[in-house]
């Protein structure tokens, strides 16, 4: 059985989606969660309703695209907890459109939220783990990084970005006891998934071999392991929580 007993653990964009269930995931194994977005009420509403359900949890708001707001957030929970032992790299954000109809902007906002964040997060804690002589980063990716999409130049590239950074990061440091992987969601079901006709999620259905749409479960389960003491000898890995969609030979 996985036990996060006694670890802090750092949960960016963990309001909504995904990343709200592996916060929960976290918090159920144990974990005393830090639940993070850009907006205060949605983080105190959250951190209220798992404290309702028993769990130990922290509210903190923070922009992590920001580099300041980045360090001055693992700042605050250091000196609010002592230590900061997990960090789960999964805010993100989409802007899609066809290259011809992309704006700079679009791009920027995309690349600032869901990749720059990762370094932004990861540098502002590597010292206190490198201090600690352990510590566990997972970054959250995306098949789309691997396999590309029509209309998600941006996001495919950000998320093919994190997959490099993960592994560079995962050498640089794995001499400290601290390991960097990722995990890379296929098609899970989500408020977007939701709205799809039924004719639109037969189509992407057909494509999974195990023939279903993920659940946020299905990649939360993942990440608790990887943050887990089971965990110890994986590093610089890439793991696609997707059903088959995308085989590596």
């Amino acid at each position: 059985m996985i036990s996060l007993t006694d670890k802090v653990a750092l949960v960016t964009g963990s309001t909504r989606g995904i990343g709200r269930t592996i916060a929960e995931t976290l918090a159920q194994a144990g974990a005393e969660v830090v639940i993070s977005s850009r907006s205060a009420d949605d983080c105190k509403r959250v951190a209220d309703e798992f404290t309702a359900k028993g769990y130990e949890v922290l509210g903190i708001a923070a922009d992590v695209s920001d580099p300041d707001a980045a360090q001055n957030l693992i700042k605050e929970i250091i000196a609010q907890r002592g230590e900061l032992h997990i960090v789960v790299n999964n805010a993100g954000i989409t802007r899609d459109n066809l290259i011809m109809r992309m704006k700079p902007a679009d791009w920027d906002a995309v690349m600032a939220v869901n990749l720059k964040s990762v370094f932004n997060v990861s540098q502002a804690v590597i010292r206190p783990m490198l201090k600690a002589r352990s510590g566990r980063i997972i970054n959250i990716t995306s098949v789309v990084g691997q396999m590309g999409n029509p209309g998600q130049t941006n996001y495919a590239a950000s998320k093919a970005g994190i997959i490099g950074f993960t592994k560079s990061l995962a050498r640089e440091i794995a001499s400290r006891n601290i390991t960097v992987n990722a995990v890379a969601p296929g098609y899970i079901a989500t408020e977007m998934t939701k709205n799809l006709s039924d004719d639109a999620r037969q189509r992407l259905m057909d494509q999974i071999p195990l023939g279903r749409i993920g659940e946020p479960m299905d990649v939360a389960n993942l990440v608790a392991f990887l943050a887990s003491d089971l965990a110890g000898y994986i590093t610089g890995q890439v793991y696609n929580v997707d059903g088959g969609l995308v085989m590596q030979g």
